[in-house]
């Protein structure tokens, strides 16, 4: 029997819809994905700030989890916003249960306003628990900079963290250069024993960037779920997100850093 290409995000819920779990399900389902999904925090957030965050409790976060797991194929998944210590340690129990055939981390470490959300306990648990059953890590500069403990600011150093990264456990790392201040932006992508890959995109002037991270690891699961490689799910989801980017710079959601235009062009939700 057929049935649809589907990806479960694990995230937190943005009230105000630009990002999360909100901006993760409109990605899955712009691109012809089914989304599944299991919310690890409700936050009380808009267009200009976030007033109050309420992880969800690990117990509950786990019977999310084992419901939708235990029932629906799931093709791949894509990790954000974690919460707390006590909810990674149950995505990383559940999902290394499940095996799923590909698993995306977008490590939420800091804000797009660049305040810091993780601990050093969180940072530790990335290391030791959620990035060992990860196939692919997308940090940003400034959380690669958390996480490793050194400065980044050229495409050079770029390429020299996500190495390190793999070399410290990581499968593969998508090191995303979106916070440089520069007409051409670069992305890098270091795997094991296969060579570094570097991908150029052009500068977008735009105040409406609210949950690019969010979408680009959800389109990229959306990608290796509809079967493609992860180099040609990267190009897909970077050729995505910049006319996501391009089609909602002029728009006016809120008074501060508003949302993409994830519906642009819609996929239909097709079986296979």
């Amino acid at each position: 029997m057929n049935r649809y290409p589907t990806i479960l995000t694990i995230a937190g819920s943005d009230s105000g819809g630009g990002a999360g779990i909100q901006a993760d399900l409109k990605t899955i389902g712009a691109l012809g994905g089914y989304g599944a999904s299991a919310i690890t925090a409700l936050t009380a957030q808009n267009t200009l700030e976030v007033r109050a965050v309420f992880p969800v409790p690990a117990a509950f976060l786990k019977e999310q989890l084992l419901t939708v797991l235990d029932d629906i194929q799931v093709d791949a998944v894509k990790i954000g916003m974690i919460g707390t210590v006590e909810n990674a340690l149950i995505i990383a129990d559940i999902i290394a249960q499940f095996n799923p055939k590909f698993v995306v981390i977008d490590p939420v470490l800091t804000s797009t306003s660049g305040t810091k959300l993780a601990t050093t306990e969180m940072i530790s648990v990335f290391w030791e628990r959620l990035f060992p059953i990860a196939d692919l890590v997308t940090p940003n500069m400034d959380e690669a900079k958390l996480l490793l403990s050194t400065e980044i600011g050229s495409l050079e150093t770029m390429k020299k963290a996500a190495s390190e990264m793999v070399a410290k456990g990581c499968k593969a790392v998508l090191l995303k250069g979106g916070h440089m201040v520069s007409e051409k932006l670069f992305d890098v992508l270091v795997q094991k024993t296969q060579e570094v890959l570097v991908f150029e995109s052009d500068f977008i002037p735009s105040q409406n960037l609210h949950g690019t991270g969010c979408t680009l690891s959800s389109a990229i699961a959306t990608f290796m779920a509809h079967g493609n490689s992860l180099p040609e799910a990267i190009i897909f989801a970077k050729e995505y997100i910049s006319a996501a980017i391009e089609a909602g710079k002029d728009v006016k959601t809120g008074h501060g850093n508003g949302p993409l235009n994830h519906f642009f062009d819609p996929v239909p939700l097709r079986a296979f």
